[in-house]
């Protein structure tokens, strides 16, 4: 990649850019937003070379990007906002409970946390990330990620959304005479 290979790019491209959807847009709320921070993603990387030396696994390069561009997108967005409906707008975006097309209930009921413990329980579950592995591509400490996953999991089992669908799923999956 670094030599000037198109064919390398594209393959990175290829193999990342769903993964880099999905995280702009639960970063954004906004699948419009999401792909424009995909492409800005992209060309970031792509400015890169030649003489760049990639020393971690690119999703843990490529996060932090996503990320920025994605809040600064949302702030961008809110520039341009005016009138009593903006709030209600902006919140929304912000918001990837919005997004229930894809995920269901899941984001409502993650909206209630904080966005750090959010973006933490879901990289861990949604993902499939270790913690080390988030704890580096969020650029926090171990015990950070550990800590923020603990207090995201504490508040979800206070929920009582969260219980009601637990007590649900255990009833249906008694066994009946």
């Amino acid at each position: 990649m670094n030599d000037g290979e198109a064919e390398a790019f594209d393959l990175l491209y290829t193999r990342h850019r769903d993964w880099a959807f999905r995280m702009a847009c639960r970063l954004t709320g906004s699948p419009h937003f999401a792909d424009d921070v995909l492409q800005d993603a992209f060309c970031y990387f792509l400015g890169k070379f030649p003489g760049f030396t990639l020393c971690c696994q690119f999703r843990t390069f490529l996060y932090p990007v996503i990320r920025n561009l994605s809040l600064n997108m949302i702030k961008k967005d809110r520039r341009y906002e005016t009138g009593p409906n903006a709030e209600i707008h902006i919140g929304q975006l912000a918001d990837p409970s919005t997004d229930s097309h894809h995920h269901g209930d899941l984001f409502g009921i993650t909206a209630a946390l904080t966005v750090d413990h959010r973006e933490i329980l879901l990289l861990r579950f949604i993902d499939g990330m270790s913690l080390p592995e988030i704890a580096e591509m969020t650029g926090i400490p171990l015990g950070t990620a550990k800590s923020r996953l603990h207090l995201a999991l504490n508040s979800l089992r206070k929920n009582p959304a969260i219980q009601e669908i637990l007590a649900t799923s255990e009833r249906s999956a008694l066994p009946t005479c």
